[in-house]
């Protein structure tokens, strides 16, 4: 016999309709980006099927959390408005509740690890949010903005598990569908649940043949390991690029409507995500989160072919540090860039060798170090360590293959 609570959680589920999602979107009309759909010919080519981008990356704020943070502020009463909001985030929902709150008078409280880069807490902050730091992780910032919930009776505006956000959120679907009538497939990122939650409701209360794949990395799969288990889930820890979906138990309120809604779940693995992120930036000049991109990510892995294919987009805020990372991994992994370490005699001539091979090769050296003190076993060698542009893993042996006949050996640095 279910608990009360899940009574509770299931009545919510089952009495959700469409309207509340129309009603969501009245709310959001003038205040959140009906962002276009974008065909892409690139990620079209690559899964067979035609794809459209759902760019929320380009939403007000950079991301869709907005959506449901807006949606839930706005329907507060005027007494819950009084006593301002509150909630926990180190990215995006925190700008979302700040900019929600702003616009509509309310005080806003945002509690952030100490560790947030300081952009995020300014960037926050320019909303006329009052950001609080407290702990090294999320969990710490969590526990202290329950803690001054309790203590000013602050309305908490959870960044997934409620019925208004995921239904803020749900407006995403409805403009694909009004864009695009016939579409077949839409694709979602799934951190705690929210976001499916709200796209999968919405889409099946319009065109229940419209099916719904959520998106997750592999290093932080909470909801496909629940839907393993038939029931929620917490994962001991979450490794993942995608910052934004490093969650490890998903909601209770969005594990129901996931199992009710949601058609299926593809996991992705990093270097998946960073392929697709360096795509979407060299294809279509966007720039995207890690967990913006799980959408994408996930295209290679379709189980079917000649789909009209909706993939979100969800974010784009990235510092210029980590995107930097991120697109130097991609490359690598791509063969595009190529190190290689080669000892050599020391003696003149030798690394001018070296480069007219390369050069044969049409490999451009973009950076070199010469160094006599790496090699401890002889003083009359130095090692070499060089890094070229390449073309792919075949020009990658072309260029080894190259040298080893030249009468070098090479050890391969990344």
């Amino acid at each position: 016999m279910p608990d009360e609570s899940t009574q509770s959680i299931q009545s919510i589920v089952d009495n959700t309709t469409i309207a509340d999602v129309y009603r969501a979107a009245k709310q959001l009309d003038g205040v959140a980006k009906k962002t276009q759909l974008i065909e892409s010919p690139y990620f079209s080519s690559l899964c067979s099927n035609t794809v459209y981008l759902k760019p929320e990356n380009l939403q007000n704020t950079g991301s869709f959390k907005l959506r449901g943070a807006y949606n839930k502020i706005s329907q507060l009463t005027p007494a819950e408005r009084a006593k301002g909001v509150i909630t926990a985030s180190a990215g995006n929902h925190a700008q979302g509740v700040a900019f929600s709150a702003q616009r509509l008078g309310v005080k806003a409280v945002i509690c952030m690890p100490a560790t947030t880069p300081i952009l995020k807490v300014e960037a926050t902050r320019a909303f006329g949010a009052e950001v609080v730091l407290f702990g090294d992780t999320f969990d710490d910032a969590y526990m202290k903005s329950q803690e001054l919930q309790k203590q000013h009776g602050y309305v908490y505006v959870h960044p997934f598990d409620d019925v208004q956000v995921l239904l803020g959120q749900g407006t995403t679907a409805k403009e694909i569908i009004d864009d695009l009538k016939d579409v077949d497939v839409i694709l979602v990122p799934i951190g705690g649940g929210g976001f499916a939650s709200g796209v999968a409701l919405a889409t099946k209360a319009v065109n229940p043949n419209v099916k719904v794949i959520g998106v997750e990395p592999e290093g932080a799969a909470c909801m496909k390991a629940s839907f393993a288990k038939g029931k929620i889930v917490s994962l001991r820890t979450v490794d993942t690029v995608a910052d934004g979906c490093a969650v490890k138990t998903p909601g209770k309120l969005t594990f129901a409507f996931c199992q009710k809604y949601l058609d299926d779940i593809i996991t992705v693995s990093e270097m998946e995500i960073m392929s697709a992120l360096l795509s979407l930036i060299e294809k279509h000049k966007l720039i995207a989160e890690g967990a913006g991109v799980l959408s994408l990510a996930a295209l290679g892995k379709l189980p079917f072919k000649g789909k009209k294919v909706a993939a979100i987009i969800s974010g784009g805020n990235i510092d210029i540090s980590t995107i930097s990372a991120l697109i130097d991994k991609a490359l690598i992994a791509r063969g595009r860039v190529f190190c290689f370490a080669v000892q050599l005699p020391d003696k003149p001539g030798q690394l001018l060798k070296v480069s007219q091979i390369l050069a044969e090769q049409n490999a451009n050296v973009i950076k070199l170090d010469h160094n006599q003190a790496k090699v401890t076993d002889s003083f009359k060698k130095v090692q070499l360590e060089v890094t070229v542009e390449t073309h792919g893993q075949d020009h990658i042996q072309q260029i080894t293959n190259a040298l080893t006949k030249g009468g070098f050996t090479i050890a391969k640095v990344y």
